[in-house]
């Protein structure tokens, strides 16, 4: 019986630094093999689409990969450096069997990582990724190599871009148009530099571009959704009606209104759900956002006689929600928004088309908008460890947690939980007072930091 625990694959693929274990050209070839192994039909030739983002590291990673493909007898069609989401829609366009992107999303660009979509364009379910773990060093699979005749091939599709560009485009009204509107737009020097200026830039927009000269190095860099301060400024000096700024791998998006004030993922959910809902479009009345959501977030959804669902983190656990209940929009606070009536993934760019059709619709800026939900006082601490050790299991653990929230009562929320990209515990408190939660967040994270030292 094979084991269905993961232990290389996270919340998003697996991640490590570039060129070191679990992040290595060999571990690379043998989930390229496990992944040929497990979608083979053995009718025709199948195919899997590979794309990525624009690290050093992914040149390594991207021929290595497709050695192991390859080696399986399946093809492999190159895409180059594609957002994830593109990446997703030409897996499923395409109709090819599986895709696989290699990007590390917002982390520097050391670090480099490997995630897989199914034929459908949707991320494979957890107990696959289990699967396919064990058949990266299991002889089965060492005996099913093909040879001669039957060995697979790489092929470029050099008109990725241009095929994804077009969607993109086909997801905005045809009623509407950018022209006029002043949009400062940062892409991290990542996945979307050429992707994302040339679809708003197509759509009308004028546009001052920043992130847009990746080097291999600078993805990231003080820049992108994680760095949007430079992106804010710059809206302010051209007096834009807003910033747009994408991360590394284009699946989300953070943006800035006219002031150069940050709205984040919870605002344009909210945006977002009330126009639907105003339309008739937000089905079963639901958002499903996750447990990071805002409290805001839920009591402007209650507003409006909406609800809020909350999932654990991750956008595949958001999807799979979307897709259970039957629910068509759904993301998390980073800007990693699903809207399932036009993609199967998080997509920075149609979150920002989106958005940008609902300020012309309603013929209003941003920051009015964003007004539709206040903000909970919400506290994020980062606890760097050397394990993730189940809190469950340690005693002084489980009582600081108890303790905390036993101060919050009812006027508030704690979440504890180990990040599943990188060697993190969060720690997120909210509630009404600033104050008492930054007590409540800051004695917590120094019991824990002792236990987990």
């Amino acid at each position: 019986m094979m084991d269905n625990t993961r232990k290389l694959f996270g919340t998003d693929g697996v991640r490590g630094v570039a060129n070191i274990y679990p992040m290595t050209a060999e571990v690379a070839l043998q989930l390229g093999r496990a992944l040929a192994y497990v979608i083979k039909t053995g009718v025709g030739k199948d195919r899997i689409v590979v794309g990525k983002d624009t690290r050093l590291s992914g040149y390594l990673l991207e021929y290595a990969i497709t050695a192991g493909i390859c080696s399986m007898g399946v093809d492999t069609l190159l895409l180059g450096p594609l957002p994830t989401p593109g990446v997703a829609f030409i897996t499923s366009s395409m109709r090819a069997d599986a895709g696989v992107v290699i990007s590390a999303s917002h982390n520097p660009y050391q670090d480099n990582g490997i995630k897989f979509f199914s034929g459908d364009g949707f991320k494979l379910p957890d107990e696959l990724e289990a699967r396919i773990e064990v058949l990266m060093t299991h002889p089965e699979v060492e005996q099913a190599r093909p040879t001669a005749t039957e060995i697979g091939q790489a092929f470029r599709l050099n008109d990725a871009r241009g095929r994804y560009i077009a969607f993109l485009k086909s997801t905005f009204p045809r009623e509407l148009s950018l022209e006029g509107m002043k949009i400062v737009l940062d892409c991290a020097h990542g996945a979307t530099y050429l992707v994302g200026p040339e679809v708003l830039g197509e759509l009308g927009a004028d546009l001052v571009t920043i992130g847009v000269r990746p080097n291999g190095k600078n993805i990231n860099h003080k820049c992108g959704s994680t760095h949007p301060e430079g992106m804010a400024t710059l809206v302010k000096r051209h007096r834009a009606d807003l910033g747009i700024a994408f991360d590394g791998d284009g699946d989300r998006v953070i943006m800035v209104d006219h002031q150069g004030q940050v709205v984040d993922g919870d605002h344009v959910m909210a945006i977002c759900a009330k126009e639907f809902h105003r339309r008739g479009k937000l089905r079963r009345k639901t958002l499903v956002g996750t447990v990071m959501s805002n409290l805001g977030l839920e009591v402007a959804l209650k507003n409006m006689g909406c609800r809020l669902l909350r999932t654990p983190v991750g956008d595949r656990y958001v999807v799979e929600a979307m897709l259970h209940g039957g629910y068509n929009l759904g993301g998390e606070q980073s800007g990693h928004l699903v809207f399932l009536d036009h993609t199967t993934t998080g997509d920075g760019i149609i979150t920002a088309l989106q958005l940008l059709a609902v300020m012309l619709r309603e013929d209003k800026p941003l920051a009015d908008l964003a007004r539709v939900m206040e903000t909970f006082p919400q506290l994020l601490i980062n606890l760097r460890v050397k394990e993730r050790r189940d809190l469950k299991t340690l005693p002084k653990a489980r009582q600081a947690i108890q303790a905390a929230e036993k101060r919050l009562g009812n006027q508030g929320r704690l979440l504890v939980r180990y990040s599943g990209t990188e060697p993190l515990l969060r720690i997120m408190v909210e509630g009404e007072n600033l104050q008492e939660i930054e007590g409540v967040a800051q004695d917590l994270a120094q019991t824990l930091e002792k236990l987990l030292s």
